[in-house]
């Protein structure tokens, strides 16, 4: 079935016009793309540091600022980004021309990284590379988010990008072995690249407000307290990701499990978050999404001082392949949370902005607390940061019927 904008003359609400089901398979495959390429660094963060430090011989600090840049780079195109969905035309081209773009910038961005001769120059271009990806990263959120059910579309991607991670998370590693740090940044540079294609082929159109009337004062209500809560969770979640993802690896390195060791812990972390995403599909009916967001960081936090404090392999190794599968399922039900209490898809828009933000932090946070610390030091802070987003997460309400505007159950 063709994408079809419902436009209703006079109204300036926007309402979710697309249905899983109204997606052809090519415009679905390149939002699974799309998401795959733009949330790169949750897949990748743990080779991205420990290639930076055992190749590069950077310290954790400065090696934790490159991929802090790069996330800087999303936040901020995606806090101007997000807001123009609504004014996106319901013609297709311009909205893949848009992600198009981007992925193809990023692409150029990252491969310049690998052959850059300084580390200013790494900076820079991860700073651009950033600004690129996240602006067809915030698009290709808000296309989900005005789905009919976002929570369920959303899903769906975050099994792509668990399927993404079990050959990025087996391959890089070899690959940076046997050809050197700059490999690293080739293989980004193609994902890149082969998300740009696929949008340029097929990325969907987005509905647009009804803008045929041209009101003098369009109706752009403010965002509920409720949602900026949420929103400051989910942050601080994906903090509590970065923080620890950042160094997983470099720590069973030094720790002496061995490259073997610490791949095949990769790969089962790989293959673990194959199942949180699908289990959230499965279970949005009969889980409470309020608990399950309250419960995910208090969830994260057990699992980062295993990780962080915990001795011997079998508990790194446990805890280290579940651990992101605790981010994945949480904010599946975020998103689906988001969706319904801002039925215009602007926080499902700003979904880089709110997850980077907190993602940005954590790299350089987590190599500052290492160098000056030591390991157990991120198990600690996670802790802390998990009572923080408990506490935001309390402030949605039990029912959040009041801030569905969009008139649909997602």
């Amino acid at each position: 079935m063709d994408n079809q904008a419902a436009l209703t003359p006079g109204v300036t609400t926007p309402t979710p016009v697309q249905s899983l089901g109204s997606y052809r398979r090519a415009a679905f495959a390149a939002l699974m793309a799309a998401h795959c390429a733009g949330m790169v660094d949750l897949v990748a963060l743990p080779v991205w540091v420990a290639t930076l430090i055992g190749g590069l011989r950077l310290d954790p600090q400065h090696a934790g600022a490159l991929p802090t840049l790069f996330l800087v780079g999303v936040v901020m195109s995606s806090v101007v980004c997000s807001p123009l969905l609504l004014r996106l035309s319901a013609r297709l081209l311009p909205t893949r021309v848009f992600v198009t773009a981007g992925f193809a910038l990023a692409a150029l961005s990252f491969y310049g990284a690998g052959l850059a001769a300084t580390y200013a120059a790494m900076a820079g271009l991860h700073l651009l590379a950033g600004l690129a990806a996240g602006s067809s990263l915030s698009i290709t959120h808000g296309t989900i988010g005005r789905s009919a059910n976002p929570h369920r579309l959303f899903a769906f991607a975050g099994f792509a990008l668990g399927a993404f991670s079990i050959a990025f998370l087996g391959l890089t590693p070899h690959a940076v072995a046997a050809y050197g740090p700059r490999a690293f940044f080739s293989i980004v540079a193609v994902v890149m690249t082969v998300a740009a294609l696929i949008s340029a082929l097929a990325f969907p159109a987005v509905a647009s407000v009804g803008v045929q009337a041209a009101p003098a004062r369009p109706a752009k209500p403010h965002l509920a307290a409720p949602v900026w809560f949420a929103i400051a969770g989910v942050s601080c979640m994906a903090l509590t990701q970065a923080m620890l993802a950042s160094f997983v690896a470099r720590m069973g390195m030094e720790r002496g499990f061995g490259l073997a060791a610490v791949t095949s812990v990769l790969i089962a972390l790989g293959l673990v978050n194959l199942l949180p995403a699908p289990l959230a599909a499965l279970t949005q009916h009969r889980l409470n999404a309020r608990a399950v967001v309250l419960a995910g960081p208090l969830g994260q936090a057990a699992l980062a001082l295993t990780i962080t404090l915990g001795s011997g392999f079998s508990p790194y190794a446990i805890a280290t392949a579940l651990f992101p599968a605790v981010m994945i399922f949480c904010h599946t039900y975020a998103f689906g949370l988001l969706s319904r209490m801002d039925a215009s898809g602007r926080a499902a828009a700003a979904t880089p902005a709110m997850v980077m933000a907190g993602a940005a932090a954590g790299p350089l946070l987590g190599g500052a607390l290492v160098e000056h610390f030591g390991y157990g030091s991120l198990g600690c802070a996670a802790l802390v940061v998990g009572a923080l987003a408990c506490c935001c997460f309390a402030r949605i309400p039990r029912s959040i019927a009041t801030f569905d505007t969009s008139g649909q159950n997602p």
